[in-house]
């Protein structure tokens, strides 16, 4: 097969990853810049250009970041178009990477999430702060990765500070209910078609809230309780991702979503848990692209 890789730095150790597991398995694989692609919108012919050539592959696995989800998308969809078969489609990309519409479907299909109020008119932050309970709360941008953007308010006089301060820059946010229970602590469940091929436990250093390993938190192997595997399959079914990352948080009454991601870093769980998650994802794709181009799944 050849497949290409639509990713902004080959060095990227994901990246780097998934080209060695592919070429140890025989294929053909190019790593493609997204925003140095350009589109012929046509009836007839439509096409994906790079540097001066037509590009045409069995396979596409989008590595998309979140700063170019727009245009990242709009690429991956005119591959779509041209009848290439994606592992995961653009619709579901730009589902999982839209917060609030996130939220809505998962809320809609019954998957449990941390309590999350959301609103326009500053009239609303009393409300909002008593829809997730009070004290202390999480509040955070729809735009956040990696931890950043978000807030951690310990008292309503805080939330209300903070819901102020970034209603003042005209920023989207949601505010969520603090799972203290959790101590800091949540799990990455990493799917691969039906199954959760890897999990890990992703515990904040000391004095922190936030468990990114990004933002120096710790990781471990952990074994997953048949809900928690369960409810990680239904979240990536409902955003109608075929490879995510989804985030969990062990509550006092049962597993929440915290976050389904698109393209889930290979780094930290292929490092804690001695997986080979790379290879995995070069297999489905060998199995899954036989069947022919993916049609989008779930709605919204």
């Amino acid at each position: 097969m050849k497949i290409g890789i639509l990713s902004r730095d080959p060095r990227l150790y994901s990246t780097r990853r998934l080209v060695e597991a592919a070429e140890q398995r025989g294929h053909e694989v190019q790593v493609i810049d997204v925003l140095k692609c350009y589109m012929n919108i046509t009836a007839n012919q439509p096409s994906v250009h790079y540097r001066k050539q037509i590009l045409k592959f069995d396979a596409i696995i989008p590595r998309i970041g979140a700063s170019v989800t727009s245009y990242g998308t709009a690429v991956l969809r005119q591959f779509e178009v041209s009848g290439i078969y994606s592992v995961n489609e653009s619709i579901a990309i730009s589902r999982s990477r839209d917060k609030l519409r996130a939220h809505q479907l998962l809320a809609r299909k019954g998957v449990g999430m941390p309590i999350t109020g959301y609103a326009h008119s500053a009239d609303a932050t009393d409300e909002l702060i008593e829809f997730v309970g009070g004290a202390p709360l999480i509040v955070k941008l729809m735009e956040s990765t990696h931890g950043k953007g978000i807030v951690l308010a310990e008292t309503e006089k805080a939330a209300e500070g903070v819901i102020n301060a970034f209603r003042g820059l005209n920023a989207n946010f949601l505010v969520q209910e603090y799972i203290e229970e959790a101590k800091g602590s949540d799990i990455r469940c990493f799917v691969v078609g039906d199954r959760v091929v890897a999990s890990m436990q992703r515990t904040a250093k000391e004095g922190e809230f936030r468990s990114n390993l990004h933002r120096g938190g710790t990781a471990s192997s952990v074994k997953l309780k048949p809900e928690e595997r369960a409810l990680a399959l239904k979240a990536a079914k409902v955003m109608g991702l075929d490879v995510a990352g989804v985030d969990l948080i062990r509550s006092a009454h049962g597993p929440l979503v915290l976050e389904v991601n698109s393209s889930p870093g290979l780094q930290g769980i292929e490092r804690v848990t001695g997986k080979d998650v790379a290879d995995m994802i070069i297999e489905y794709v060998e199995k899954d692209a036989h069947k022919g181009v993916n049609k989008p799944r779930g709605k919204g």
